[in-house]
This record gives structure tokens, sequence and C-alpha cells, in this order.
């Protein structure tokens, strides 16, 4: 829940979002005009947290101090999702090139508010303790299976694949192909059950990652899929939208690099699986299987830091793609943050809650 001094710093930042610059007295003025009663002191508060969390600016002297919104701010506004995919993607207003100031921007923010840290931080303590009272290895690795079967599926079903989530529990339980599917399908959902076991296996190599994990990861969500393995040499195209990734293999390793930094430097673990996903995604690093990677590299941080992972499963295929889209042409993250934390709270509320639930019912 919001409280008193967030829900005024956010008021104050919709304010200026729609202003070019104010002062601090006007600022006030609409504060109690909105029934939000405070005093000089308290707002100079608000305002110094908003420029050290760099989203807004601080210019001129003394009487002549004026507030403004920093560019920053457009990475995490709330934007409507509707309205902005209401318009046709060859007719929008959008970055169509890979922009590497991102890195700088994404570096001197937190992505997630005060309160949906509070949130996060909450739903893994609730985790911990529903795992904690599970005393048999056999019904932790099955619930880490049950996670891997709807992850091999769902990450599967966002990109071309057909396999039903029953037919997926089929063939990575009981190796049973579904003969009506391709066998590129059935190897794509093999593919992604190694890799959650890789990522399993080998947790402490995402505490801290480097491009040589990423590309593990990459190599074994294509094997035997005809993709070529590592930074890729060829121009690749989007679906959904005008934006045009690197097409440098020299350009794309920097944008990596940069990634990783950004990444290793951030301290809170949800931030580093969003940032992996929405990275990864934006920078398209191989000729396939961009988002797949992108989607087990998030979990795997997770997973290194002992947290759960994420299925997607109760998501749309078209809002995660919307998502992603959003932050290709606009680098702004708000539609797929508030997927991520949805994510989260599913993931809690569905697994690992057995053995809760029988010390309940005893």
């Amino acid at each position: 829940m919001m409280t008193k001094k967030e829900y005024r710093i956010a008021q104050i930042l919709s304010l200026l979002e729609t202003s070019k610059s104010l002062w601090i007295s006007k600022i006030q003025e609409w504060l109690t005009k909105q029934w939000i009663v405070v005093n000089n002191r308290s707002v100079q508060r608000d305002l110094g947290i908003l420029i050290e969390r760099n989203l807004i600016k601080k210019e001129g002297s003394n009487k002549d101090i004026t507030y403004s919104i920093s560019n920053n701010y457009e990475i995490i506004k709330d934007v409507d999702g509707d309205s902005y995919f209401a318009k046709d993607y060859t007719l929008r207003e959008i970055k169509e090139t890979f922009d590497f100031g991102i890195f700088k921007l994404l570096w001197n923010i937190d992505l997630f508010t005060e309160e949906e840290k509070r949130h996060l931080k909450t739903l893994q303590a609730k985790f911990l303790d529903n795992i904690s009272k599970y005393n048999s290895q056999t019904l932790l690795n099955k619930e880490y299976e049950r996670i891997m079967i709807e992850l091999s599926w769902k990450s599967s079903s966002i990109e071309w694949n057909t396999y039903s989530i029953l037919s997926t529990e089929s063939l990575i339980k009981d190796h049973i192909f579904d003969d009506t599917k391709t066998k590129e399908e059935a190897q794509m959902i093999l593919n992604h059950k190694d890799c959650f076991n890789e990522m399993i296996l080998n947790k402490e190599h995402f505490l801290k990652i480097k491009i040589s994990d990423i590309e593990y990861l990459h190599s074994i969500l294509i094997k035997h899929l005809w993709v070529e393995k590592n930074i890729r040499k060829i121009w690749v195209g989007v679906s959904w939208t005008k934006y045009v990734p690197l097409d440098n293999e020299h350009q794309i390793r920097e944008a990596l690099e940069k990634m990783v930094e950004l990444i290793n430097k951030k301290d809170f673990f949800f931030e580093k699986a969003l940032l992996a996903i929405l990275l990864i995604a934006y920078i398209q690093p191989f000729e396939d299987g961009n988002k797949r990677t992108s989607r087990m590299l998030s979990n795997a941080i997770l997973l290194a830091n002992n947290s759960i992972p994420l299925s997607y499963r109760a998501v749309s295929v078209e809002d995660y793609k919307k998502a992603i889209v959003l932050f290709y042409e606009t680098n702004n993250i708000s539609l797929f943050k508030e997927i991520f934390i949805k994510q989260v709270e599913n993931a809690v509320s569905v697994f690992f809650v057995w053995a809760s639930q029988q010390i309940i019912n005893k």
C-alpha cells in the first residue's frame, strides 16, 4: 500500500510531467488544490528524493530554482498500452534504432518504486517460508519440475510452438512426441528442459553474469534447431515494429558488455532479472532464440538468488509481446514491469505451497 509520502511524490511527478518547469511555490499550490496538505519543507524533501532518484531536474538558483521532469522518467512512467497500440505500428513515432544511451539512463534510476520493492520483498519472504517447509528433496524436485514444464511450454508458445501444456508434460516426463507437431517444436521444448536443469545445477554461475554464460544458455536453447551459436554476424528483423536492432557484431558485443556491467552493478536481484529479460530482447545478440534466452537468463538470476523462477503462464502471448515492443520503441518498462510483478505474485501463490497447506490442514 502506498504511503502518504509516496502518494504525494507520485502526484508531484504527475504534475511535472504535464508542465515544462515549476517553482516550488507552484508545486505546493497545486498540491493544496488536490487537498494534499503539506508544508514547504516536506515538498522540498519530496523534490530532493525525486532528484536523488534522477526522475526530475533542478535548475536555476535561489528564488529562480525550478523543477522539471527528466529523461529518466520516460523509462518508468505509466503508459496506457491500449491507447499506444491502437495506432498501427507503421504510424507510431518511435526510436527506430538501438539507443546506447539506454544504459546510462538505466544505470541512474531504480526500476521499482519503494512500494513495489516492499511488495517484491514480501513475496520473496513468503516463497522462502513456503519452501522451508519442504523436508523432502523428492517433493522439491517435483515442484521445480512443474515450473520447468510450464516454462518450457509457455516460453515455446510465445515463439511459434503449438504444443499444448498437456502434450508438453507428456513429452518432458514420458518422452511421448505429438505426431501432429514438427520435430522442431518438440526439440524446442526439450531444449528448454535441458536449459532449466543446467540453471538449477549451476546456480552460482549467475550471481555475477558473464557474456559466456549467456552464450552457453543460448547454445542449449538452439541445440539441433539449425541456428548459429554465439553473437550474430547477420541482420535480423523484428515483427510488430519498425525497430531495427544493431547489425554490427562489434557493436552487439559492446552492447552486451554494457548490459552485463549494468546488471552486475544493480543490488536488487529482481531488478537484475527484469533488466536481463528486457535487454537481451532489445539487443537481439543472436540470429534466433533471443527472447527464449532472455527468459532463461532472467530465471537463472532468480534461481541464483534463491528466488522463485517465473513460467509466464498467467500472461497472454499478445500482452507479453506488446510489453516487449513498447520497450523496443520507447525504452519504457511500465507494461513489462507490471507483467513481471504479477508473474512473481502468481508463482508464489501456485508453487511450493503444498507443504504449507498440509500443515494448515493438520
